[in-house]
């Protein structure tokens, strides 16, 4: 009897005890676990990664360095392609405007070197007392000696005229002066071919521009071949034609 109490005593006195004993483990547990987990989640330290952009980003950054490496050859695109334009060929146009603008050259030319010289004659046969010899050689008037001699100086500084005003025309466009010359050789064989046959001109049917001086354009060059025809059938016969 003495024995069962005793043993139901120690064993209350164990059921008591047992959660003294069990909490430290608990806590020695909890805390070991809160102790443990920092050390586990602990920040490693910070190590230098590489930068790694977006595909996007890569692209744009690849075009703007082609777009840098292209931009300073673009001059020399612009250099090549213009190149082209500035050696053009002559046109028929282009070549009878030209034309046109030499012989208004050789015009103005002609009154420049025709005043000169007539009054450098003058001056000269009245220095040299021209008129009085050439009345007493010729029996005529000294003023008409003087102005016959004045015509004759005037007249040939008019015939100088055109080759000091060819001068000038080469002087400047002497870039096309060969161009100019192989158009010339090849307009004055069309001339040559197609004009209309002098012989048969009458009051009643002049010959049209017989050396086609008043050509000046493609047009005009038509309408004279016009006129050709024109003349060739007033006079019962047709000379062809002739195309630019």
């Amino acid at each position: 009897m003495l024995s069962t109490t005793t043993l139901r005593s120690t064993r209350a006195i164990t059921l008591r005890i047992q959660p003294t004993f069990l909490a430290p483990c608990a806590g020695a547990a909890s805390y070991t676990t809160s102790v443990a987990s920092p050390a586990k989640t602990a920040p490693r330290p910070c190590t230098p990664r590489r930068a790694v952009l977006p595909l996007s980003a890569i692209s744009h950054t690849f075009a703007r360095a082609a777009s840098s490496t292209t931009t300073p050859s673009t001059p020399s695109t612009t250099t090549t392609s213009s190149s082209p334009s500035t050696t053009q060929p002559l046109t028929w146009n282009r070549f009878l405007a030209l034309r046109r603008t030499r012989r208004r050259i050789s015009v103005l030319a002609s009154l420049i070197t025709s005043a000169a010289s007539m009054a450098g004659g003058v001056s000269f046969l009245l220095a040299r007392d021209f008129d009085s010899v050439g009345a007493q050689t010729l029996g005529l008037d000294p003023i008409v000696v003087l102005g016959l001699g004045t015509i004759g100086f005037a007249a040939a500084g008019w015939l100088l005229g055109p080759v000091f005003g060819g001068v000038v025309f080469r002087g400047i466009y002497r870039k096309v002066g060969g161009e100019v010359a192989e158009k010339e050789r090849a307009f004055y064989a069309r001339i040559k071919k197609y004009r209309v046959d002098p012989s048969s001109s009458s009051m009643a049917n002049p010959v049209p521009d017989y050396y086609g001086e008043k050509i000046g354009s493609v047009a005009d060059y038509r309408r004279w071949l016009k006129d050709q025809r024109a003349f060739n059938l007033k006079k019962g016969s047709y000379g062809g034609s002739g195309k630019v």
